[in-house]
């Protein structure tokens, strides 16, 4: 039964917040060769411009202790320590602990290679003031935001859009048998009753709601889908659909845009690996409406819907109309929180004997993948097993769950279910490398790409989600203490 006074709440953070943005686009000359079949090596073009957001929260009650998310168009760490230094640049520079800094990438593969060890390569002399240019840039727009802090309601609303498909095709090989390759799986669906994830969790972050002076401050998007539209044909820097989509939302909100990148290993477009800049900007318009839909659905800000009466007509007309949102202790919360879980590694192979198992493809791309698993080596793996960090922030009614490397959807799917009703973000590529790939127990018995290039050994995805599982409960246990 519903009774008068009964609302529907929309999940919030009520407190202070700022924002802050700066264009990060590279310029034409750098490495950006993230393909093997690739034959060049430097960008000659920009097809969209690359940006960094900064978004700063905090408490009235303790001003002193924000939380800054950082989102920037990016491909991948391919090192430890060029992601250690830069990070470290932006925590001294802001004088913040490490649970309370996210740099997280959106993982386009169109974009400059980010591996300072890469400079004596062709186009590779540009790679260290990049790396310097993003340190910088992303301190200086979190000072921004930090700046900016004011009065603020982040509210959260969801969406829905299949630009996202499953990428786990086994493909017949004319032996009875199968090889696995990278490409969509129209009959995923079908095999396991498991569609791709096809969720849009968007948050429409206001200042000062509820007055004549409220207006918007930044969307944030949060989406799992590899932008892998882009690929070897075109040698153009490019957001890939990232930029269509913040290019529509930044257009029609006035706001700037910050997209995280969910847990995708093994999401990517249905129509990929294109030269074409039309299919990218296909992908991102597309997305971008369903933002904007998610967006429409939201009240006033600052307000639920509450049933204040019964108009008689033709018919006994419930009236639901926006109203304040009463004072509420959940949503005035913001709590940080890193750790790491302890994760096995699988048995891997000598560089010398992945050189002779790729000894008949392309030279070119032999020479991508070796170095692929020398990066792997130097840094990530230091022992046995491998301490994996994990951010968990409570922002409100919505909880944001972070990590370094590249997780299956079942991540967001399972921590979703656990959580109820509560909004949850997930963040693939954020605060590490992100050429560490969690995929599911089924991706390792098929010998898929992700489970055959990872050092982490099958079970890593399962004792992820446990241990974030773990944290969001020990954070709900901790409200109102």
């Amino acid at each position: 039964m519903v009774a008068l006074g009964d609302r529907v709440g929309v999940p919030a953070f009520h407190g202070l917040a700022g924002v802050g943005t700066r264009d990060i686009t590279p310029e034409p000359g750098i490495r950006a060769r993230n393909w093997g079949p690739a034959d060049w090596d430097a960008a000659t073009g920009v097809h969209r411009r690359f940006t960094l957001t900064a978004i700063a929260l905090a408490v009235p009650e303790q001003p002193d202790e924000p939380a800054v998310m950082i989102t920037m168009d990016g491909t991948w760490w391919r090192r430890v320590d060029d992601e250690a230094r830069c990070r470290e640049a932006v925590l001294t520079g802001l004088g913040l602990s490490a649970d309370r800094v996210l740099i997280s990438l959106s993982h386009t593969h169109a974009g400059p290679v980010l591996c300072a060890a890469d400079a004596e390569l062709p186009g590779g002399a540009a790679i260290p003031d990049y790396l310097d240019r993003l340190a910088h840039a992303a301190t200086e727009a979190a000072r921004e935001a930090l700046a900016d802090l004011g009065s603020a309601v982040l509210e959260w609303s969801t969406g829905r859009c299949g630009l996202a498909g499953n990428r786990e095709l086994l493909l017949e090989d004319g032996c009875g048998g199968h090889r696995p390759v990278v490409g969509h799986n129209p009959l995923v669906a079908a095999q396991t009753d498991t569609p791709a994830d096809d969720l849009v969790l968007v948050g429409r972050l206001t200042r000062d709601a509820g007055t004549e002076r409220a207006r918007p401050l930044a969307t944030i998007v949060n989406y799992a889908c590899h932008p892998t539209t882009m690929a070897w044909q075109s040698s153009l820097l490019s957001p890939d659909y990232v930029g269509a989509m913040r290019d529509l939302v930044e257009r029609t909100t006035g706001a700037p845009v910050a997209f995280l990148q969910g847990a995708s290993g093994e999401l990517a477009p249905r129509q990929q690996y294109t030269g074409d800049t039309a299919v990218a900007d296909r992908h991102g318009t597309g997305l971008g409406h369903a933002v904007l839909a998610a967006l429409a659905a939201l009240p006033e800000a600052g307000s639920d819907l509450t049933l204040t009466g019964v108009v008689e007509s033709g018919a006994p007309l419930a009236m639901w109309e926006p109203l304040p949102r009463p004072a509420d202790p959940l949503v005035r919360t913001l709590t940080t929180s890193r750790d790491t879980v302890e994760l096995d590694l699988r048995s891997l192979p000598s560089l010398a004997e992945l050189a002779t198992e790729w000894a008949d493809i392309d030279p070119r791309s032999r020479a991508e993948r070796l170095q692929r698993a020398r990066n792997l080596r130097d840094g990530y793996v230091t022992g046995p097993t491998v301490q994996h960090p994990v951010w968990v922030w409570q922002l409100g009614s919505a909880l944001l769950v972070a990590h370094p490397g590249e997780a299956y959807s079942p991540l967001q799917l399972e921590l979703r279910n656990h959580a109820g009703d509560r909004p949850v973000l997930v963040a693939n590529l954020t605060n590490g490398p992100g050429f560490v790939y969690l995929p599911t127990r089924h991706a390792y018995e098929v010998n898929a790409y992700q489970a055959w290039q990872t050092p982490l050994a099958p079970g890593s995805l399962e004792r992820l989600t446990s241990h974030a599982c773990n944290r969001i409960d020990a954070l709900a246990r901790g409200v109102g203490r």
